[in-house]
């Protein structure tokens, strides 16, 4: 199997793959619920809440930076993974009780943010660098693409399925499948043929301990932009649950199906912009700054927008752009990070991807509240914009230094 889809020739991604479809289903459709739960059901559409929500579950991946890449370069990833993966579940389970048993008020929800933000931050790290143990060097860049695939067409269909099952069954009943969704994924993991896994990076570790990735990154110029780029666009610009949700809400005056249907419709471009960056090769600085580009004009465009199918299909190209930046950053540090470094540099590209939304959601969910959605979809503009302004910088400069006569 060649082309596009030329990781799945593995019996380990294959059993992989299936598994975190399934659970990634379930994921999307907790997201959608637990956004829908503090915006229209615990707050008077407070986008503010929605930010700290954010921010507690995805700050953590940059409070525990150091560990989380220590542990995916010294650890079982297998095991990292069954033990971050049925924790993740019962947290979903926990929440989804309290949901249905009526119980549930705002600061169950920003501790449970929190609980899953702590364990995602060592899940995420150890998930990212697996990959290379199921597929290999060759095939790595294809393999993060199919991921990605994966995580976005579950996007499509989670967020659909949670609206149609906040508004007939009650948003508890959400979370409690997303609970059950993860047996998939650690029925994948027992699995998996142990003996075909890729571990030599286990013999490659390099020295330095929590702090060998900063060295690392600090004399690598290519990985400071990347991750740059990185900062701005996943600071300001990766806010999604506030944008689609405000705009939902507030803007349009939208039911749970609709905001479900708007998730979806960003998914569609997402899985385009996955399998865009599936195709052969290291992605270069030239495609992320475009993508980078395409994003902020994309976020200009949909907060123009006048219409709620207008602003679903502005969310597509969104979509796409999106998913071609992250994940062709995600390629691109990987492949050229050394085996030994992987986990430590991919926590930090993490801690940025994820962490910085502490940073930006709060002051995103605060704008949207205080100048309306439409604006904080311009903060989204500028981010891209900015990104793609780095980027360009950084090429242009690599050029004129190879034309004055530079390696």
């Amino acid at each position: 199997m060649n082309g596009r889809f030329r990781s799945l020739r593995y019996y380990n991604y294959r059993l992989w793959a299936a598994g975190a479809l399934i659970s990634n289903i379930g994921t999307w459709m907790q997201r959608t619920a637990q956004d829908w739960l503090v915006l229209a059901e615990l707050t008077r559409e407070n986008a503010t809440a929605v930010g700290i929500v954010m921010s507690l579950q995805f700050g953590p991946a940059l409070a525990l930076l150091p560990l989380t890449g220590y542990v995916a370069d010294n650890f079982d990833r297998r095991r990292v993974l069954l033990a971050t993966q049925a924790a993740m579940a019962l947290l979903a389970l926990g929440l989804g009780l309290l949901t249905l048993l009526g119980h549930v008020a705002l600061w169950h929800v920003y501790l449970f943010a929190l609980g899953l933000g702590c364990v995602s931050a060592f899940d995420a790290t150890a998930r990212q660098t697996f990959v290379s143990e199921l597929v290999g060097e060759k095939d790595l860049s294809n393999a993060v693409a199919l991921n990605s695939t994966s995580f976005n067409a579950a996007r499509m269909v989670g967020p659909a399925v949670a609206g149609v099952l906040i508004a007939s069954a009650g948003t508890g009943w959400v979370f409690i499948i997303n609970a059950v969704s993860y047996i998939a994924v650690l029925a994948s993991l027992g699995l998996l043929r142990q003996d075909e896994l890729n571990r030599k990076d286990r013999l490659q570790r390099a020295q330095g301990g929590l702090l060998g990735g900063f060295r690392y990154v600090r004399g690598r110029p290519d990985l400071k932009v990347l991750l740059l780029m990185l900062f701005l666009l996943g600071t300001f610009g990766l806010n999604f649950p506030i944008f689609i949700s405000t705009m939902s809400v507030t803007v349009f005056a939208a039911g749970a199906r609709e905001y479900g249907v708007l998730a979806s419709a960003m998914a569609i471009g997402s899985v385009t912009g996955a399998l865009l960056a599936a195709k052969p090769g290291t992605p270069t600085i030239g495609r992320i700054g475009t993508a980078a580009a395409v994003f902020g004009a994309g976020c200009g465009v949909a907060a123009l927008m006048p219409s709620y199918a207008l602003f679903g299909a502005v969310l597509v190209i969104i979509g796409v752009s999106a998913q071609t930046f992250t994940t062709s950053t995600n390629s691109a540090v990987q492949l050229s990070t050394e085996p030994g470094m992987r986990g430590r540099v991919m926590a930090i590209h993490l801690g940025i991807l994820m962490g910085a939304t502490p940073l930006g959601a709060p002051l995103v969910g605060w704008v949207a509240d205080t100048f309306g959605p439409r604006w904080a979809l311009g903060v989204g503009a500028a981010a891209g914009l900015s990104a793609a302004a780095v980027g360009l910088h950084y090429a242009r400069r690599r050029i004129r230094f190879k034309d004055d006569g530079g390696p």
